[in-house]
């Protein structure tokens, strides 16, 4: 008999099912807060600096003090991993304002709300990987700080269950003309043999694998380039990836119902997760 998942709330331990906030928090009633997602390899974290980096980020970006340094924070993750199963995890942070009395404005004097629970990671399928997956797309309706990885995440919502009702695994979205990301995804494309991603801004998440390609490509001599790219670049591409932190990296063949390069997974996707799985070790 499996025993009760344990969880991280303020400070403490808990069965997940005594785990609970109140009403008030400002996480549940403006979705005021900050969230973070660690892979776990073999009960390894992956490339936890850059995560928590990002955490920090976000945290300033909207004025949430951040209560713990790295070091604090490797060590509550770790002391939960302990009383976790599995191999292959995720972990998951949350971190809102705290609980207020209802006003729009940041109150004076709050404690954060952090949360942290692990879960069991599964990712794609064996025929995900060999036959690659289909998308849709659509206009780009979401607030313009994306970089931030707030918990407001209607937008994406709306975007994945676009996806959902189309039988598609992701929407791959574009603003005034030009590809941001997917709803869960950062969306990359390859032309002429180069790795090609939107640039650094305000309407793309910094996925954790921007790092991490711009690494792999300059070791693996994979020519590889940041900038803007055009909606139509993308349907003409020769390969399209999406990559999260579950996915790692996974082959697009069809968008829109149309064709992608030649309709199967590319040898940029080979190369890739290749040496991708070669970085988790």
């Amino acid at each position: 008999m499996m025993t009760e998942q344990v969880v991280y709330l303020n400070g403490q331990f808990v069965p997940l099912s005594q785990a609970s906030v109140s009403v008030l928090d400002r996480g549940f009633i403006f979705g005021d807060g900050i969230y973070e997602v660690i892979p776990v390899y073999q009960r390894k974290m992956f490339r936890p600096q850059q995560h928590l980096e990002r955490l920090t980020r976000s945290l300033a970006s909207v004025g949430i003090d951040n209560i713990y340094s790295n070091e604090q924070w490797l060590q509550i993750i770790a002391n939960l991993m302990e009383k976790s199963e599995g191999a292959d995890l995720l972990v998951y942070i949350q971190v809102t304002r705290g609980v207020a009395k209802r006003a729009h404005a940041f109150p004076l004097n709050t404690e954060p709300t952090v949360f942290i629970m692990v879960n069991a990671m599964s990712g794609p399928s064996k025929e995900m990987r060999e036959r690659g997956v289909a998308c849709v797309t659509m206009q780009d309706m979401r607030w313009l700080h994306c970089d931030i990885k707030s918990t407001s995440l209607l937008g994406n919502v709306l975007a994945a269950q676009n996806a959902a009702q189309h039988s598609a695994l992701e929407t791959i979205q574009f603003r005034d003309g030009f590809l941001t990301e997917a709803s869960s995804s950062n969306v990359w494309i390859v032309k002429n043999q180069t790795l090609l991603g939107p640039q650094k801004n305000n309407l793309v998440l910094e996925g954790i694998r921007y790092g991490l390609f711009e690494e792999l490509c300059a070791k693996h001599e994979i020519p590889f380039e940041m900038r803007a790219i055009a909606q139509d670049e993308v349907f003409s591409a020769d390969e399209v990836l999406l990559s999260s932190a579950t996915k790692e990296i996974l082959p697009v063949t069809l968008i829109d119902s149309k064709q992608v390069g030649l309709g199967k997974p590319g040898p940029m996707y080979a190369k890739l997760y290749a040496i991708y799985q070669e970085a988790k070790v």
